[in-house]
């Protein structure tokens, strides 16, 4: 007799579990635990047109949930609200890019407030 299969939800929570175990930061699976409201460093990618990035810390990081290292999220920053995505880099960190319309003149070096929201597409 062939043992049970795993459910598809048993499986997906496990995922998210060892996702959060990777995190180290003990935070819960569940995809409305992931956000919040940071204070970051501007940093500009170097060479002509290079994107400017904050750093999204670790424990309000949400999982990656699409293709090349990416997750949609709504991000607010210098009164401006968007939808786009952060990327999880080979390095683990994982990065909001401001487009200069957002950056209002703010750039490499600026300290800029930020809140995320996890959002599915």
């Amino acid at each position: 007799m062939a043992s049970p299969r795993p459910s598809r939800q048993s499986s997906r929570s496990e995922s998210r579990s060892r996702s959060a175990a990777r995190r180290g930061d003990g935070s819960s699976a569940s995809p409305l635990a992931f956000g919040g409201t940071f204070s970051g460093t501007l940093f500009t990618y170097p060479g002509k047109g290079g994107w400017t990035f904050v750093e999204v810390p670790s424990g309000l990081a949400p999982p990656v949930t699409h293709g090349w290292g990416r997750t949609p999220v709504t991000a607010t920053a210098l009164g401006s609200t968007w939808e786009t995505s952060v990327w999880r880099g080979k390095d683990g960190r994982t990065l909001l890019a401001l487009p200069k319309a957002v950056r209002q003149g703010a750039g490499h070096g600026d300290v800029v407030q930020v809140t995320l929201q996890f959002r599915t597409l």
